[in-house]
């Protein structure tokens, strides 16, 4: 499933822009360059690392791919970086606002799950927030995150099933949080007919070097 930036995203700006999809691509491919030349390590250790085909991985270093959700995190986690260090607004200094109808919406499952990052990326605090929207009836499952991830959830509106490893089920309805390590599969389903809205901040342990042999 490919991850889209929501049109809505981009509305409110009168100057041109590239095609969500060709953003998208860019903004990975430039900061994954950053990244890389940062942390050091081997592109081919990467691709190790990660699980992802080299040439594939090669197409989405040069900006000629976008990745998929899957991809990111895949990504982030053998950089041992958070996933908002690869999409999130860049580093600011001082107040820094996101306009709702300027905010960048990454999807997956043909928009049936979107997040929507909340915070301008800070390296020294490795920590996101996210407003997440999942679609009336839709199960969305993700791979395990790096090793200490920590997701905290609370439910803004409707009613979602939460499943961590092999934990039982999980039911948050409006109002109701979690806090759960995201460093093994887990699942979120919309058990209601209409979206439901959550506020997820997730935090990382210090990484390993992405350059250090296992």
């Amino acid at each position: 499933m490919n991850a889209q930036v929501e049109p809505s995203a981009l509305h409110g700006s009168r100057r041109p822009h590239k095609p969500a999809a060709e953003q998208l691509a860019t903004t990975v491919a430039e900061r994954l360059k950053r990244l890389m030349a940062r942390r050091g390590g081997s592109f081919e250790r990467l691709a190790e690392l990660s699980g992802i085909d080299s040439k594939e991985l090669s197409r989405i270093e040069s900006g000629a791919a976008s990745p998929t959700i899957g991809h990111l995190w895949r990504i982030a986690n053998a950089l041992g970086v958070p996933f908002g260090s690869l999409v999130a607004s860049k580093e600011r200094q001082g107040v820094f606002v996101i306009r709702k109808n300027q905010a960048q919406r990454i999807s997956s499952s043909g928009g049936a799950f979107y997040s929507r990052a909340l915070y301008p990326y800070d390296c020294q605090r490795p920590v996101e927030f996210y407003n997440v929207v999942i679609g009336p009836s839709h199960l969305e499952r993700a791979e395990a995150h790096a090793p200490g991830t920590k997701e905290n959830i609370v439910v803004s509106k409707g009613s979602v099933e939460i499943v961590v490893g092999k934990e039982q089920p999980v039911q948050l309805d409006e109002g109701d949080a979690v806090d759960f390590l995201a460093d093994v599969p887990h699942s979120y389903r919309n058990l209601g007919v209409q979206p439901a809205v959550l506020y997820l901040v997730m935090s990382y342990d210090a990484p390993e070097e992405f350059g250090r042999s296992a």
